[in-house]
C-alpha cells in the first residue's frame, strides 16, 4: 500500500505487528474509498496476541505510515507508538475482552446509520443475515467513546458478530480484518435493501424465516475454496 516512505523505519516492532499494521491501514483506507466513513470517522483494530493495534484519533487514514503504528494492551495501556488511540477504544476493547474476535471494524455507514434511527432490529431481509448470526440488533444510543456505549454494544452483540449503534453506525467483529470488513460491507448493503423495500407504500418486505437462516449458517460452514 506504499505506507512506508523513504527513510522511514519500522520502529523495531515485531514482524507480526508490522504486518498487522500494514493490513489495518489498508482496510481503514478502504472504509473511506468505499464510502463507509467520512473524514476521520469510524475506526479499525486488530488483535495480535495480547496487543491491540488500533487507528489513532483524528488522523486521516491516507496520512498513516509504518512509523505511526499504535498498540495498546487489553486494559487500554499504550505499549507501542506515540499517537492517541481512537476515542472509541473502549468499544473495541470490550469486544476483545468478551469474544474470540481478532478484528473490529466500526463505521458511520449511511444506510446502516439511517436504519439505526428507525427500528430496534434489522429484519432478515436477506439470507446473508445468517452470516452475522441473525437479525441485527440496534444498541441504544450513548455518547461516543463512553463505557455506556460499549455496554450497550455488547448486549446487542450477544449471539451476533455485528450490530447497529443507534444514531451512530455499525460495529462488526471477525476472525480477521477481511472477515470483519466484508461483513461490515454486507451489513450496509442489507440496510440499503431493507430501506428500499420498506419504502414502497402499501407493501411489507418478506423476511427469511429462522429455520432457513439456520440452514444457511450450516451451508456457509463449508462455503468457498479451501
Amino acid at each position: 500500500m506504499g505506507e512506508r516512505g523513504p527513510g522511514e523505519t519500522s520502529g523495531g516492532w515485531p514482524d507480526a505487528w508490522q504486518e498487522a499494521w500494514h493490513d489495518l491501514v489498508a482496510h481503514a483506507r478502504r472504509t473511506v474509498a468505499d464510502g463507509l466513513v467520512v473524514g476521520t470517522s469510524g475506526n479499525v483494530s486488530v488483535r495480535v496476541g495480547d496487543a491491540v493495534l488500533v487507528t489513532p484519533s483524528g488522523i486521516p487514514y491516507e496520512r498513516l505510515r509504518a512509523r505511526d503504528l499504535l498498540a495498546v494492551d487489553l486494559r487500554g495501556r499504550r505499549v507501542a507508538g506515540e499517537l492517541a488511540p481512537t476515542s472509541e477504544l473502549p468499544l473495541h476493547l470490550a469486544v476483545y475482552r468478551t469474544t474470540e474476535a481478532r478484528a473490529v471494524v466500526h463505521t458511520h455507514a449511511v444506510h446502516a446509520t439511517a436504519v439505526s434511527t428507525l427500528v430496534d432490529e434489522l429484519p432478515a431481509v436477506h439470507y446473508m443475515t445468517a452470516v452475522l448470526g441473525g437479525p441485527v440488533r440496534v444498541a441504544p444510543y450513548a455518547t461516543f467513546g463512553s463505557d455506556e456505549l460499549a455496554r450497550h454494544a455488547l448486549t446487542a452483540l450477544r449471539g451476533r458478530s455485528g450490530c447497529l449503534l443507534r444514531n451512530h453506525g455499525t460495529l462488526v467483529h471477525g476472525a480477521d480484518l477481511r472477515e470483519a470488513y466484508d461483513n461490515t460491507a454486507q451489513l450496509e448493503w442489507m440496510c440499503r435493501v431493507w430501506l428500499a423495500a420498506a419504502s414502497v407504500p402499501g407493501r411489507t418486505p418478506t423476511l427469511v424465516p429462522e429455520d432457513e437462516l439456520a440452514r444457511v449458517r450450516e451451508r456457509f460452514r463449508g462455503y468457498g475454496q479451501r
